[in-house]
């Protein structure tokens, strides 16, 4: 065998030896992926269970307000019903959860909440809920702003965490401290900023359908 024909073969055999080794390795990264998807399928019948009861729902009242049959519920719970989004897009809906929450949750033995901040214009805000349709929970860091007055469809209720809170409420201006409270309907034209042009940190409860907080005491 002349030189040439020599570093030919070589070079085939290394490059079959390169395919056999890519195939190898996309392999196992399929199984891999398998694995995990099928972890997370199987995950989602205890998470849908432990929610109707932490609910205090019977299967046949879940099944009435979802629209979903008593056996396909049971089916799903317990691991024997693969789920599906027809199903899932229901089932949140009616616990009023974000449709990430019944897919995917915290690792296990993981208390820890991990919140995502959002920044702009010099303000920082927390949510501290993600439940669609409910009173949503926010912490906020409010850096100054041009007042400007606006109205939309909902109730707020404001707690002063730190600093001083500017509220303007029609004609009326509030000037709120550290433990301080307002609530309004946010059909009236307002406005809330830090007032002296400092931050001030308040924590923020918005109910989108006119939900309030509700106050109880001993």
């Amino acid at each position: 065998m002349d030189r040439d024909a020599e570093h030919a073969e070589h070079a085939e055999h290394a490059d079959r030896a390169d395919r056999a080794d890519r195939a190898e390795h996309t392999g196992h990264a399929e199984d891999a992926e398998r694995a995990e998807l099928t972890r997370t399928l199987d995950a989602i019948g205890p998470r849908l269970r432990a929610l109707r009861r932490e609910r205090g729902l019977t299967l046949e009242a879940l099944s009435q307000a979802a629209g979903i049959s008593v056996s396909t519920l049971s089916r799903l719970e317990s691991g024997k019903r693969r789920p599906t989004l027809e199903l899932l897009i229901p089932l949140a809906r009616t616990h009023r959860v974000a449709l990430d929450q019944l897919v995917a949750a915290p690792v296990t033995g993981d208390a820890r909440v991990h919140l995502k901040p959002r920044r702009r214009d010099g303000s920082i805000l927390v949510p501290l809920t993600t439940y669609p349709g409910r009173v949503q929970v926010f912490k906020q860091v409010l850096a100054y702003r041009e007042p400007k007055l606006v109205t939309h469809a909902g109730y707020e209720w404001l707690y002063v965490l730190a600093g001083e809170l500017h509220l303007v409420i029609g004609e009326r201006s509030l000037t709120l401290r550290p433990g301080e409270v307002a609530e309004f309907d946010t059909g009236e034209p307002h406005w809330f900023g830090p007032a002296e042009g400092e931050v001030v940190e308040i924590l923020h409860l918005f109910g989108p359908h006119g939900d309030q907080a509700v106050v109880r005491t001993g």
